[in-house]
């Protein structure tokens, strides 16, 4: 009788952890990342990060990374800062919650934060007199959200651990 392939968590490394977090942020600031619709790797993977291991990567790391991206973009300094940081409270107070649930009801919770944080850059940009840009500004949003699936495969691949069940004996 063939069996589903069971998987364990073994612990995460800091350098792939730190390693994924610079390939995040260095897809963001690749040219591309500015068409429409391209999600926010960086905001992805820092919850993703704070999820699964809020202790190695918290709202500190967010910060920083948020400021990085100010700088590269131009933008108001602690606009990203003040995203990532938020969104990672966020992650943080639901990392117990989420990963017990499905797919589709993971992806349900990610949704919500992504979104706020998009609500959040624009609430400051449209206070400093900037303009709705359209309903298409919410699309990186949805692209994040369903890149989620994928994320936790690739972020959780050096991680998983077969178990092996010796059939000699009882569960």
């Amino acid at each position: 009788m063939a069996r589903r392939r069971e998987y364990l968590l073994a612990p995460a490394n800091r350098a792939f952890i730190t390693f994924t977090i610079v390939v995040a942020f260095i897809l963001n600031v690749l040219p591309w990342g500015r068409m429409t619709g391209t999600p926010d790797f960086l905001a992805l993977t820092l919850v993703f990060w704070n999820v699964r291991q809020p202790r190695m990567v918290g709202i500190g790391i967010a910060f920083l990374f948020g400021l990085l991206m100010d700088v590269h973009d131009a933008a108001l300094l602690g606009e990203h800062a003040l995203i990532y940081s938020l969104l990672s409270y966020g992650a943080i107070s639901l990392h117990r919650r989420i990963p017990w649930f499905g797919m589709p009801a993971q992806m349900a919770h990610v949704l919500p934060l992504l979104f706020a944080g998009q609500v959040v850059a624009l609430v400051l940009r449209m206070a400093l007199g900037g303009g709705f840009p359209g309903w298409l500004y919410f699309l990186p949003s949805v692209t994040g959200t369903l890149l989620w699936p994928i994320a936790e495969w690739l972020l959780l691949a050096p991680q998983r651990v077969a178990v092996e069940h010796d059939e000699n004996r009882p569960l």
